[in-house]
């Protein structure tokens, strides 16, 4: 087992979502990761530039050791996995090593019943095939509602 609380995050912390932007970069097996500023790129800039700011924004942070290991937070917004402008979109990630205890999976639940309580009818995300994630994802009720080669749109009806 692991020992970790769940938790909004504050204000002043929502810098950390870079970090987890980041991590949440699927890298397959014997690609080169990429370079940490690729998340200055517009269209991962929108996951983070100024959140909190607006209807929509619900970020959750997993602490363990007065540390945050983990983020799920959604935003409306322009995304690859965006359905419409009432549909937040999903982006999670935790840092490696605290991988495979349902820190994950705790996180989306704790999201999902968060955006129910303010009145959300479902929430998406886009996914790559290959990730390790789906299945976290599917377990959490999330359905693929359309897919491309790489990647799956899923959508978890609230």
């Amino acid at each position: 087992g692991m020992n970790y609380i769940i938790r909004e995050i504050n204000e002043n912390e929502t810098a950390v979502l870079e970090d987890f932007l980041y991590e949440a970069i699927f890298v397959p097996e014997g690609v080169q990761p990429p370079e940490k500023n690729i998340i200055k790129k517009p269209e991962l800039q929108v996951y983070v530039a100024g959140f909190g700011k607006r209807a929509g924004d619900f970020g959750l942070v997993a602490e363990a050791n007065a540390q945050i290991i983990g983020a799920a937070w959604v935003r409306i917004m322009d995304d690859y996995g965006h359905i419409d402008n009432e549909t937040p979109s999903f982006a999670i990630s935790l840092y490696k090593e605290y991988r495979g205890y349902g820190i994950g999976t705790a996180l989306m639940k704790r999201m999902l019943a968060l955006l129910r309580e303010n009145g959300y009818k479902q929430a998406s995300l886009a996914v790559q095939k290959a990730n390790y994630a789906v299945n976290m994802y599917k377990n959490v009720g999330f359905q693929t509602v359309a897919e491309n080669e790489e990647e799956y749109i899923m959508i978890c009806k609230l």
